[in-house]
């Protein structure tokens, strides 16, 4: 999901500042060969997450399938409700993850804000399940308002708002409900799978013959990359926009500037109180995007090598700084595994909130100042 940036205050710009350095500002030329690291991302992160993402929609599609079947028969339990919700955790963890490298098809075919629009317009969506009572098709899902689909107009549904203990009773899901959720399902698997193809196969849908998108990062002197120089400076504009739209969109925004500021209507993920999970989530991908590495342990060439390669404790200063980036969100909710919509009215909570937006601000600037740098002096540009 895409928001407006902007930044906001750190604890003390100038020990942030102090603490980032400036490693690359007196390095000389130096060599590296980044074909590796270029396959690897691509088709180890990249279009491996995207055939996760896909591979997840289809598993969601047939959890929402199973209700409206367990209802029909009057078999429907809360047991088959919380693993549809699961599914749904299930998938949104690729797609947070793949927001560290949001670029090409899913801005060019739109699929973006046809999986991930926020905020959500219930009252339309209310609406549109008033009239699902009587069927619903995927058609009629194709044809709606990106405000009441994709991920959000599922989670809405499926967990419903403000339930106690987040845990929404099966036998409230209405007729309306379960149908406009299976045709969700099936228009949120139609795009993901539009998403793996232009990446796998061919990126313009329209146009069997043409090259799969994955091609032009490959085999760069083309119409989208004139070099791998122009590749590399997409892989880390991509980490750099991910870590400023969590520090200063999805957690600033509704944290505000104090806590009467607060603004729980803008939390994204809220029904579900996944937000803090997705947050990490990006994070985690931009350490794949970094490492070169998706779902794997294996220790494969990523643009850590580059930078290393470059500046050994710079590349080893920003991983650390990733991971505590993850760890400074993770750690928001606290003893009491407190949702972020509570935490950002809550005293110690807005303090774990400003540890992380802080520890957010350190790892952009590292990337910005440092990391993106390093391209200048790169030989191999």
């Amino acid at each position: 999901m895409k928001t407006q940036l902007k930044w906001v205050p750190a604890a003390s710009l100038a020990i942030l500042l102090s603490a980032c350095g400036s490693s690359s500002d007196d390095n000389s030329s130096f060599d590296f060969n980044a074909d590796a690291l270029i396959t690897n991302t691509v088709s180890g992160v990249i279009v491996a997450g995207y055939e996760n993402l896909d591979t997840q929609a289809g598993n969601l599609l047939a959890a929402v399938q199973t209700l409206q079947t367990k209802q029909q028969a009057d078999t429907l339990t809360d047991a088959d409700l919380i693993a549809a919700q699961d599914a749904w955790k299930a998938a949104r963890q690729p797609w947070e993850q793949g927001e560290s490298h949001i670029f090409g098809p899913v801005d060019s075919l739109e699929i973006d804000p046809h999986l991930d629009s926020w905020p959500l317009n219930t009252t339309d969506l209310q609406a549109e399940v008033t009239d699902a009572a009587d069927g619903y098709t995927l058609q009629n899902v194709l044809d709606s308002n990106d405000e009441i689909q994709g991920f959000h107009a599922m989670e809405y549904l499926l967990f419903g708002d403000g339930v106690a203990d987040n845990q929404k009773p099966a036998s409230e899901l209405t007729l309306g409900e379960i149908n406009y959720l299976v045709a969700l399902a099936e228009a949120f698997e139609k795009y993901t799978g539009d998403l793996y193809t232009a990446w796998n196969t061919n990126h313009d849908l329209d146009d069997a013959q043409s090259e799969a998108y994955k091609t032009f990062l490959l085999e760069t002197d083309n119409e989208v990359y004139s070099s791998q120089l122009a590749v590399m400076e997409e892989l880390i504009d991509g980490m750099i926009g991910i870590v400023d739209e969590v520090g200063n969109g999805k957690i600033a925004d509704p944290f505000g500037s104090s806590v009467n500021e607060a603004d729980t209507s803008k939390v994204e993920s809220q029904y579900s109180w996944n937000s803090l999970t997705d947050f990490a989530n990006n994070i985690k991908g931009v350490q794949n995007v970094y490492r070169g590495e998706f779902a794997s342990d294996a220790d494969v060439v990523g643009i850590i090598d580059f930078v290393a390669t470059a500046d050994s404790e710079l590349a080893q200063r920003v991983d650390d700084e990733i991971e505590a980036a993850i760890a400074a969100i993770e750690a928001i909710a606290g003893e009491s595994n407190m949702p972020f919509r509570e935490a950002i009215t809550d005293t110690a909570g807005r303090v774990r909130i400003q540890t992380a937006i802080d520890a957010l601000y350190t790892l952009q600037l590292s990337l910005t100042d440092d990391v993106k740098a390093l391209l200048n002096s790169w030989s191999g540009q």
